[in-house]
């Protein structure tokens, strides 16, 4: 079936949707790039223009391909213009207003069986395929940026898709070159779900002044391996898309876990974004390392060596995604996949749960909660249950309650 499909809608030409039409003309399909005025249209093109060539100037592409490619590009102001594809990926801004116009004239235009998909990376999939007269061919395809070059999308259901929508447009992900998850419509999805708390509980850390923050990258990227630590990957996502994602996922659990730290908030109301805005943890800074806290806390990490500083922040993400697998909500490939094409880990949380035991992890989570330094009220009990039966017992007899 994927043979057939032809001729590919991708409607916002921002950074993301600019790579994302890039994507699917490299994979041979005919692409028709959508936006709301010929400004937005000409910024789109220029985003290609700049990518295509970069890879040419690489050697990733030769003149010739690159040709193929824009051959393949058209780009238009007119939603109308989609009336005869076959595929149609919305990646406008994360606004459900917004989208929701884009998906009712969506429905409007094009053929009763063209496959609609959001590229949204939080709001609810379900609530905007419920807009359409076709809430079986609605899906969540969440790319991951810059698009051309990671590897991992998110192919997100709701309860009206069809299953044989969701193999087409896995079999679609594969033909593109992407590594498909698929995952039910929940806050998050997989990845974001896992990484936007790990670099929420870095921020949280660093009020606390625990440490600074060379010495949380630091630590987190020589206990697991990570290319960067979550402060720097804060300034360089956005401080606005982070506290974004953490906000949709308090308003689905209301959870202490999920609730953005106050330096987050801050941050964002002051216009401190990271790269974007010049100011961040790091941007906008002389660069010169922060001298090193002195109090309570600060001492435990480094004299008393309680605990481990890149282990406080990997641990409450092991135990986010062991809660994950145990909920049925994802299989522990498809956590890794997504933690290691989508984020650039090494190895995924089992498999970095599987490096230090599960006894390791409890403990450090446990030790934390004595001193208030997480908002994992209790271990996840798939990770419980891979305690060593000696330790088991102990556990479930509330001695592992991190808030005692």
């Amino acid at each position: 079936m994927v043979q057939e499909f032809d001729k590919v809608g991708v409607v916002g030409l921002g950074a993301m949707g600019a790579g994302i039409a890039e994507v699917f003309a490299r994979a041979g399909f005919n692409v028709i790039g959508v936006e709301i005025d010929q400004a937005a249209v000409d910024r789109g093109r220029a985003h290609v223009d700049k990518s295509l060539s970069r890879a040419v100037s690489k050697g990733k592409l030769t003149e010739e391909e690159r040709a193929g490619i824009d051959a393949r590009l058209t780009f238009t102001t007119s939603r109308e213009d989609l009336a005869d594809a076959d595929f149609v990926v919305e990646a406008v801004p994360e606004r459900m207003d917004i989208k929701k116009d884009v998906f009712s004239d969506l429905d409007r235009i094009c053929p009763p069986g063209t496959i609609l998909a959001t590229n949204t990376s939080s709001l609810s999939v379900t609530e905007i395929a419920a807009l359409t007269g076709r809430p079986d061919k609605v899906v969540g395809l969440h790319f991951f940026n810059p698009a051309p070059v990671m590897k991992l999308v998110e192919v997100i259901t709701t309860v009206s898709t069809s299953d044989e929508t969701v193999d087409l447009v896995s079999e679609v992900a594969k033909r593109i070159g992407k590594t498909p998850v698929t995952a039910g419509d929940r806050a998050g999805f997989v990845a974001n779900a896992l990484l936007v708390p790990y670099v929420n509980d870095a921020v949280r850390l660093y009020e606390r002044k625990v440490a600074t923050r060379e010495e949380i990258d630091s630590a987190v990227q020589k206990a697991a391996g990570l290319p960067m630590g979550p402060l720097t990957l804060a300034d360089l996502v956005g401080l606005d898309v982070c506290l974004a994602v953490m906000d949709v996922l308090w308003e689905e659990y209301r959870d202490p876990r999920y609730a953005a730290s106050p330096l987050m908030r801050r941050m964002v109301a002051a216009g401190r974004l990271g790269r974007k805005s010049g100011q961040g943890f790091y941007a906008g800074t002389d660069e010169a390392p922060e001298p090193r806290p002195t109090g309570r806390y600060a001492e435990m990490v480094r004299e008393e060596e309680t605990l481990d500083l890149g282990e406080m922040l990997i641990a409450p993400q092991i135990d986010d995604a062991m809660r994950m697998i145990g909920d049925g909500y994802a299989s522990a490939k498809d956590v890794d996949t997504a933690m290691r094409f989508g984020c650039g880990y090494p190895k995924g949380p089992t498999e970095l749960l599987e490096e230090r035991g599960a006894e390791s992890v409890v403990t450090t989570l446990v030790a934390m909660g004595e001193y208030s330094l997480t908002t994992v009220a209790v271990p996840a009990p798939l990770l419980m249950d891979r305690l060593p039966d000696t330790q088991e017992g102990e556990g479930h007899g509330g001695g592992c309650a991190c808030h005692g």
